[in-house]
């Protein structure tokens, strides 16, 4: 398996490597992205790294991920202290977001390889570390063969595997299995993940229930973030986080069926902050005033798009009522516990598979509600406008 993936790695390259060059040429995100993973100035990131320590290199793939590893980082900073601690992340975004949650806890922020075998083997080689951490998800063949036969122990933590993506990995178990194989524990977060993979043929030694890493607490403090809202008292605050495509219609839609009977502010803040022109765009063709939080100042308009990195969680502190993104849309769903934090009634819709315990347990508990469509999410939102002590119940 190892040996064919890299021969078609390789035709792949050499085929279309004008493509691919042209491609990241023309792509800013990516132009100064791409290097960094093929290694270049990684000696620049190490300078905290002392070389007679022992080292722990945690990985996470994106935004959603590096605030999961927080508290992560945050204990075996304080247990290992006389360890290095490494961290990388897979995209941009959450480096970005590494960067300003994890300085205090690591050694050094980095980019996580591409995985081309000769970039894999430069990145472990440099940092030489004793135990690989993976945080959920994102298992690259080259690099945790690398591991392997380097002998350095790799553990997933917090894994998760939904009903469905694991029957993808049983139609290419020749694939999957010698890589989950590299792993020396699969550390799960509840009995239904544990027992897919004992199903998927891992030994159940291996294979261990420890919980949820999204229950620890990672909200930042409220305090490092102002949101200033002028006549405050006089406005009720509606926040929908980590939306996607297809939902901020809806959204947009509920606000403008509410918002003249009962005096809002909307704050939306998209997964993919790149997306902002275009909500930006769409509010304008609704006649919806705005202004982007990049641009600083006090929340003046009907909406602010927040197209910033790492802020969401201590803004929900500021809302009254709270939408979790990519639910209405088949995403997945994202972490309702950043708004439950604050205290804050919180509304998803029914595609929360990532977060299919966690949404459960909050409905169960009375602190958020699932919806359909549009028209749910407006009847959801209306029924928490109408009774304050409802909504703060």
């Amino acid at each position: 398996m190892h040996i064919l993936y890299n021969f078609f790695q390789l035709t792949l390259l050499i085929l279309f490597f004008p493509l691919i060059f042209i491609y990241i040429g023309l792509r800013k995100k990516y132009r100064s992205w791409i290097p960094l993973r093929l290694g270049m100035g990684l000696g620049n990131s190490l300078k905290k790294v002392i070389p007679q320590q022992k080292t722990i290199w945690i990985h996470a793939l994106s935004v959603g991920e590096v605030t999961s590893a927080r508290p992560l980082a945050a204990a075996l900073n304080q247990e290992f202290e006389d360890y290095n601690l490494i961290f990388s992340a897979s995209t941009r975004s959450g480096y970005d977001l590494g960067k300003k949650l994890l300085y205090d806890h690591c050694s050094a922020i980095i980019p996580f390889p591409l995985d081309l075998l000769p970039v894999c083997r430069f990145f472990i080689k440099t940092l030489s570390p004793d135990l690989f951490i993976l945080v959920e998800t994102d298992f690259w063949p080259n690099f945790l063969t690398t591991l392997k036969k380097e002998r350095i122990p790799a553990v997933l933590v917090n894994g998760r595997v939904s009903a469905h993506s694991m029957a993808q990995y049983g139609k290419y178990s020749f694939f999957f299995k010698p890589i989950f194989s590299t792993l020396s524990y699969l550390c799960v977060q509840n009995e239904s993940d544990r027992q897919r993979f004992v199903d998927f043929g891992l030994s159940p030694d291996k294979v261990l229930k420890l919980g949820n890493l999204k229950y620890e607490p990672t909200v930042a403090n409220p305090k490092e973030i102002k949101l200033i809202i002028p006549e405050r008292r006089k406005k009720t605050v509606f926040i929908a986080g980590s939306t996607h495509s297809g939902e901020e219609e809806y959204i947009l839609s509920t606000f403008l069926d509410l918002n003249k009977k009962y005096n809002l502010k909307l704050i939306i803040a998209p997964r993919d902050i790149q997306r902002a022109d275009k909500i930006a765009a769409f509010a304008q063709s609704r006649n919806i005033s705005f202004q982007l939080r990049s641009t600083g100042g006090h929340f003046t308009e009907d909406l602010l798009i927040l197209n910033t990195i790492g802020e969401l969680t201590a803004i929900y502190e500021a809302a009254d009522i709270c939408f979790v993104g990519g639910s209405l849309v088949n995403e997945g769903g994202h972490n309702p516990l950043e708004p439950a934090y604050h205290g804050k009634p919180v509304i998803f819709g029914t595609h929360m598979n990532d977060f299919e315990e966690i949404s459960q347990d909050l409905v169960d508990a009375g602190g958020a509600f699932f919806v359909n469509d549009q028209a749910h999410l407006t009847n959801t939102v209306k029924s928490l406008l109408k009774d304050i002590e409802y909504r703060q119940q």
